[in-house]
């Protein structure tokens, strides 16, 4: 008897609670390893004898190898298995964090994170998938959900977490930390994750088309800018704190875990609004977001004004997030696998350019405020792209009702 794939291989639910919660683990593992370098900023300078703006390009290369490897690893992995395909990705992962933990130099440390960041769109593209076919049909979108809380956590628990371990025991024991993380993963995608092989793969060439639309583009463009301006400060935001806020370097992990409730909270607001008003609340939000950030260039001055800023700041900060990557989707309908993956990797770039701008605002020595206001430039160039999009669509709309009208 033959079975759609929708239906195929759905375990009991029990089974399904454990298939995602190893997805989550892996994602948990996958989000540390991306956000913990900017609170060990200054030791990773320290020892390896790099400046602040040369460690924080470590953040763009990390997102430059998700930027990379996101579309490379999709078409790669088209044809096998999913679960396989997984354990391949996560392998990835385990060998470049392995390689950051004895990464004798900084071009060495660079080369790993990279290797590091292949697995990340792909992973996350395709565990979407498989956490929506691991559950009975109507449960989708909660599976998904469930499978990105261990993302959310990562910010939450990991990065602050992480944090403390790299200042109490050397950065390096933070990645022997996510390496051991990454097998933990692995082990728990190989025995709880359900295989598919009735799961039919991605059609890259009808894929590979909604890259022709001028919509895609720009909701791509409107990712790569609005999340950008969150990563020039968000790079450098442990040595903000610790130089300007007067922050304690071991109170540094406290207010990031204070950043993390934050983006729990933004994640989870972003998705209301997105379902109530996708596009008007995409811009609100930023506007938001680039105001906060010019307010933090003068509250970073002060201590408490600085710790609730940050609170404030990740809550915006996130909220962006479900819209955007709903806008990619929804105008990528016909091929909604490589465009959500290629939207992971426009984060990723964002990420990569906001670092690299934060990072030359403190090498021409602006001063660390200087950050925030061009954060808050690349957050406006991002509602900028948004009110253009939105400006088409309403064009594309009114045309033809102009024409039935005239005929």
């Amino acid at each position: 008897m033959n079975t759609s794939p929708s239906e195929a291989a759905v375990p009991a639910t029990g089974s399904s609670r454990l298939a995602l919660l190893a997805l989550s683990v892996a994602a948990f593992a996958i989000g540390t390893t991306e956000f913990v370098i900017m609170g060990l900023l200054p030791e990773v300078a320290a020892d390896l004898h790099v400046s602040i703006p040369s460690a924080g390009l470590l953040v763009s290369g990390y997102a430059l190898g998700v930027a990379a490897g996101a579309p490379l690893l999709a078409a790669l992995t088209a044809r096998m298995e999913r679960r396989n395909a997984l354990l391949l990705l996560l392998g990835l992962f385990i060998l470049g964090n392995a390689l950051c933990a004895v990464a004798p130099n900084y071009g060495v440390l660079m080369v790993a994170r990279v290797v590091a960041a292949f697995c990340h769109g792909s992973f996350f593209g395709i565990g979407a998938v498989v956490a929506s076919h691991v559950v009975p049909r109507g449960q989708a979108a909660r599976a998904i959900a469930l499978m990105f809380t261990g993302l959310t956590l990562a910010n939450v628990l990991g990065v602050p977490f992480g944090t403390f371990l790299g200042q109490w025991a050397g950065w390096r024991s933070t990645f022997i930390a996510v390496t051991g993380l990454g097998v933990l993963a692995a082990i728990a995608v190989w025995r709880l994750v359900p295989s598919l092989p009735d799961l039919p793969s991605p059609n890259m060439k009808r894929e590979l088309g909604v890259l022709r639309q001028p919509q895609v583009l720009l909701a791509l463009l409107m990712t790569v800018l609005g999340f950008g301006g969150v990563f020039t400060v968000f790079t450098y935001i442990a040595p903000i704190l610790q130089q300007v806020s007067n922050v304690s370097v071991g109170a540094t992990g406290w207010v990031l875990i204070l950043f993390g409730v934050g983006t729990t909270i933004g994640n989870m607001l972003g998705g209301r609004l997105a379902d109530w008003r996708l596009m008007p609340s995409l811009m609100g939000v930023l506007a938001v977001l680039a105001l906060i950030m010019v307010a933090f260039a003068w509250t970073m001055h002060n201590t408490i004004a600085a710790i609730v800023t940050v609170f404030v700041w990740g809550v915006a900060a996130f909220a962006t997030v479900p819209p955007l990557q709903m806008r990619v989707v929804q105008q990528a309908s016909e091929g909604p696998h490589l465009a959500s993956t290629l939207n992971i990797a426009a984060f990723n770039l964002g990420n990569a350019i906001g670092a690299f701008i934060g990072g030359s605002m403190i090498s021409m020595n602006l001063g660390l405020p200087s950050v925030s206001i061009a954060g808050a430039v690349v957050a406006m160039l991002g509602l900028l792209v948004t009110l253009t999009s939105a400006a088409l669509e309403r064009r594309r709309r009114t045309v033809p009702a102009e024409c039935a009208v005239g005929a």
